[in-house]
């Protein structure tokens, strides 16, 4: 592939943008922002469970909402939660849980919230990387951070960061991943399409590259906020 269709190289991310503190109500909040696909998070907690007859005496429950507006695309999405909204919620959480010390917290559950306001492809991964900086903005204790972004089989060439149109194209494959930095685990894998075997290594070195780089953007946001400010 000599030029995707947004001019971008083939190892080539999306602008990135990032900021912690958004949401003034909850505990802690983020925006994240990869091309035109923005994602704000908001946490509530460690709170009561309720009901109290759920609560687990060794470990917080963890809760994710995940919800694309209904303004997001360009053809108006229903208002509210859809089996895609559910799925994708349990998607998020399994990808944040490994990264978090719920035992920390028990008896207790962590609510978070994520909402898509605008939408050009990669909103799980917009998501995931959103929330896990309004985890740490919250001050919920975490062995790792997760960053997320999707890697792809587009037009016989592996690509990171699928775009819209790219994911139209016939025969792409996009592949979603999950991926706490310091520990080098993956917490999120999942593929949509097919891929050739010879592929595989190519696209898991690349994302997992990616993340890392996406980690640089969330540690920076978080610094940005919490480190003082050089008196002049």
């Amino acid at each position: 592939m000599s030029k995707r269709p947004d001019g971008r190289k083939v190892d080539e991310m999306r602008d990135i943008e990032a900021k912690v503190g958004v949401i003034e109500e909850a505990d802690g909040s983020a925006m994240f922002r990869i091309g035109n696909t923005i994602a704000v998070a908001g946490v509530y907690g460690p709170k009561k469970v309720v009901p109290r007859h759920l609560e687990d005496p060794e470990k917080a429950i963890l809760k994710c909402y995940y919800d694309m507006y209904s303004f997001s695309v360009p053809e108006r999405k229903r208002p509210g939660p859809d089996r895609r909204s559910i799925e994708l919620s349990m998607v998020i959480k399994n990808a944040l849980a490994p990264a978090i010390f719920l035992k920390e917290y028990p008896k207790t559950q962590i609510e978070v919230f994520v909402s898509i306001i605008q939408a050009d492809a990669g909103t799980r991964c917009a998501a995931i990387s959103a929330a896990a900086m309004a985890l740490a903005d919250a001050g919920i204790a975490m062995k790792d951070m997760v960053a997320a972004v999707a890697a792809g089989h587009v037009n016989g060439e592996v690509v990171i960061d699928l775009n819209k149109e790219e994911e139209d194209i016939e025969g792409t494959s996009d592949i979603p991943m999950a991926y706490m930095p310091r520990t080098k685990k993956i917490t999120l894998l999942q593929l949509d399409g097919k891929l050739p075997n010879d592929k595989l290594k190519a696209v898991m070195e690349l994302g997992t590259k990616s993340c890392e780089a996406v980690y640089e953007v969330e540690k920076k946001a978080l610094k940005e906020k919490y480190t003082p400010a050089e008196s002049e």
